[in-house]
């Protein structure tokens, strides 16, 4: 049959794509500095050999037939991932695949220096061939598929999603959002968290991450915990690699740090294992895949009632202090300030920060601006959104992330749409379950996986976004429920 033979062709590919995310997770935790040139080279063959076996010439030729078979809905769904998959990677030819992978390498792994130096004129110099060569992408996805450059795009991380529709939602919260974050601000003026007196040792900040990932049900025969420049969750759901940073003179970020990524790692190890090499398999969208770290680390992780949990257990580490118990950890936690650090960011001024990449990744796909304009009109809408300025400061700036050094242009839209999906998730548990509180004060953290197991982890890409959450929720995608759990927590 010929859906047998795709799968087969399948389980091939996920091998050589498990290579690639172990070879790419010691690139950014292990590898020596000197090794990244011969790497760089190494994963764009790897790259460009995935490249060939995607665009194979006799996939056509098997999915025309196998769309004759008889086949269940599982392997019908796994049918329209693989033919989806294929028609996307027909699209490029190897080279450009091949360019940009090593251009994209050379980029990020010189922005790990110039990041520190402030160095966006050196930056720029690499950032402008990574933009040049995405930008070919994006048009030659567009021209084929009837899309427009920057949905192209979109769809490689959110299939379905489009400008049109993005502009919709990001337009709601403008309409709202600025409001609140102003309300919150100055209604927490009279009531400060106390900071937190370190030094706070590595090794001991290390050990409280992996208990408390032991608390949100990490499989450590599965995983592991690593130190990198950007925290990320990557590698396979058999051997998911997680990484985090650490300062001893504060252990908040990289404690919540820890519970967004093994929100990420727990979606990874609860994708069903019967479909572990095919794409069917795989996490919906980055969208969804967002909504599980940021249910663990906002919605479970800032919930006053896991903090109460945390706080015996960070005293353990760190010792008594006014500022380590519950009371002022869960102010500490929900503090709302407007801040230049993205990864920093509270929840209510997070999504400010994503408009912000959205309009910019955008209009720099579509040639509205060129790469010498961010600086600027980044600081103008920061600005705009959160009063602060980044003139001259382009390491708070426009060099804080990683994701354009590859890039990854369509990606920054999936963490607010992801709090909403986590949101809307939460609401949907609680109608079901009772009070998200009640169920971790008494014990019932299990019951909370085992609802995302059965609701998100199983489904995997069986279904399309919104049909998941339409199951899950009883309705498509709505912001409303983030504005509700906003209000909700910071002005109830």
């Amino acid at each position: 049959m010929s859906y047998q033979k795709l799968q087969q062709h399948q389980r091939r590919i996920y091998r050589l794509q498990h290579l690639a995310a172990i070879c790419g997770w010691d690139q950014a935790t292990m590898m020596p500095a000197g090794g990244n040139e011969a790497r760089a080279e190494a994963l764009a063959e790897l790259k460009l050999m995935l490249h060939e076996r995607q665009t194979a010439p006799e996939l056509a030729n098997w999915i025309a037939a196998a769309e004759q078979e008889s086949l269940n809905a599982a392997e019908q769904a796994n049918l329209v991932e693989i033919t989806r998959r294929w028609r996307d990677a027909t699209l490029l030819p190897g080279e450009l695949v091949e360019a940009l992978s090593l251009a994209g390498s050379r980029c990020e792994h010189a922005w790990r220096s110039q990041r520190p130096r402030n160095d966006w004129a050196g930056f720029a110099e690499n950032f402008r061939e990574v933009v040049r060569l995405s930008r070919e992408v994006a048009n030659r996805r567009g021209d084929a598929l009837g899309l427009r450059p920057y949905d192209a795009m979109l769809a490689l991380y959110e299939p379905g999603m489009t400008v049109a529709r993005l502009d919709n939602i990001f337009g709601e919260l403008t309409g709202w959002l600025p409001g609140l974050i102003r309300q919150v601000t100055q209604r927490q003026q009279g009531s400060q968290p106390q900071e937190p007196i370190g030094p706070f040792s590595i090794a001991s900040q290390e050990a409280l991450g992996r208990e408390v990932m032991g608390l949100l049900g990490f499989d450590f025969e599965h995983g592991r915990l690593d130190v990198s420049t950007h925290p990320f969750c990557g590698g396979v759901p058999t051997d998911v690699r997680m990484t985090t940073r650490y300062n001893d003179a504060e252990f908040v970020s990289s404690l919540m740090g820890i519970v967004h990524e093994t929100g990420h790692g727990r979606y990874e190890q609860g994708l069903p294992r019967q479909w572990l090499d095919q794409p069917v398999g795989e996490a919906r969208s980055m969208g969804v895949h967002e909504s599980q770290s940021l249910f663990c680390e906002m919605q479970l992780g800032h919930h006053p009632a896991f903090l109460s949990l945390l706080t015996s257990r960070i005293q353990h580490y760190f010792g008594q202090q006014p500022a380590l118990e519950t009371g002022n950890l869960t102010r500490l936690y929900n503090r709302v300030q407007p801040g230049y650090i993205r990864v920093n960011a509270d929840e209510v001024t997070y999504p400010a920060h994503i408009i912000l990449r959205y309009e910019l990744e955008r209009d720099l796909m579509e040639g509205v601006i060129e790469v010498d304009d961010i600086p600027a009109l980044w600081d103008e809408k920061m600005r705009h959104w959160l009063g602060l300025s980044t003139e001259g400061n382009f390491t708070d700036g426009c060099l804080q992330d990683i994701h354009w050094t590859d890039g990854s242009f369509g990606y920054f839209p999936s963490y607010t749409l992801g709090a909403m999906m986590a949101a809307q998730l939460r609401f949907a548990l609680e109608r079901e379950l009772g009070p998200l509180g009640e169920l971790v004060s008494s014990g019932r953290l299990p019951e909370i996986f085992n609802w995302l197991g059965k609701h998100v982890w199983s489904q995997a890409s069986l279904l399309p976004t919104d049909t998941l959450l339409e199951r899950a929720t009883g309705e498509a995608l709505n912001p409303h429920w983030l504005r509700r759990h906003l209000e909700s927590r910071y002005l109830g």
